[in-house]
């Protein structure tokens, strides 16, 4: 019986605890090289750090990873301001600590569950984590009661479209993750509470060199060809790279984003 097939004969519960498991082992295995392949994540990143507001005093990193944009945040607001990073992947954490040692505090935790006080953040980032959380409305509803009135939220997440050319290699879109759309994510802000809701979206293109650097690329926004215990042949490879190769352009081999920002306010 393959993963997929056990995880989804569980109760919802056991369901929720295996898939964060596995993320947060994937992820953790994934630490070491994150930061040299996540150079799309960087950039969309940036887009973040354009809107942050002048003044912070406890900030939140929602999905961390190895901690270079909470460095960034930690830089941006100075000694007086309180920066905190949060990751489900016990891997990510200690690379974080690693490539980041001093005053920023590291968190493991879930983003639907923050073990965190009520009302105690005035701003709180997230850069394309949220997509892996199964439950949007939980991790909205948790950052919302974290936050002070007046808080901000700035948000990076990723709508249908995304990886299509992927998708299209592959020739198994389940193998991708399922993102929500724009309505999805302002249903669930407003659910949530928050008082000014706005949704903007982006089309972010990369190119590169071969699949292997788009596979490398991607690992860690949502895509995941050989889930649920299934291997991938030589076979397979060569067929995704002659389908990939119909696609390519001057640039190189594209891979799309349809890039979500949120930006919130208590």
């Amino acid at each position: 019986m393959s993963a997929v097939t056990s995880v989804a004969t569980l109760p919802s519960h056991d369901r929720a605890a295996d898939w964060r498991a596995r993320v947060a082992h994937a992820f953790s295995r994934a630490a070491p090289h994150y930061a040299r392949r996540a150079t799309a994540q960087h950039a969309m990143g940036k887009r973040l750090l354009e809107r942050l507001p002048d003044h912070a005093r406890d900030v939140l990193d929602v999905g961390c990873g190895p901690g270079d944009l909470t460095a960034e945040l930690a830089t941006r607001y100075g000694t007086e301001c309180t920066v905190s990073g949060l990751d489900l992947a016990p891997g990510m954490l200690a690379e974080a600590r690693r490539r980041h040692p001093g005053a920023i505090r590291w968190i493991c935790g879930d983003a639907a569950d923050l073990p965190l006080p009520s009302a105690s953040l005035d701003l709180v980032i997230s850069n394309l984590a949220i997509q892996w959380c199964p439950d949007l409305n939980a991790v909205l509803a948790e950052i919302r009661r974290v936050s002070r009135p007046g808080g901000r939220v700035l948000i990076n997440t990723l709508a249908p479209g995304t990886l299509d050319e992927v998708g299209q290699a592959w020739a198994r879109p389940a193998a991708l993750l399922e993102f929500r759309d724009a309505a999805r994510h302002r249903r669930a802000a407003h659910a949530a509470g928050f008082r000014r809701v706005e949704v903007t979206t982006r089309l972010e293109r990369f190119h590169y060199p071969d699949l292997a650097a788009v596979m490398a690329s991607i690992k860690g926004v949502g895509a995941q060809v050989a889930r649920g215990g299934a291997r991938l042949s030589r076979a397979d490879v060569a067929r995704a790279a002659r389908r990939f190769e119909t696609l390519r352009t001057d640039a190189g081999l594209p891979v799309s984003y349809h890039l979500l920002t949120l930006d919130l306010e208590c």
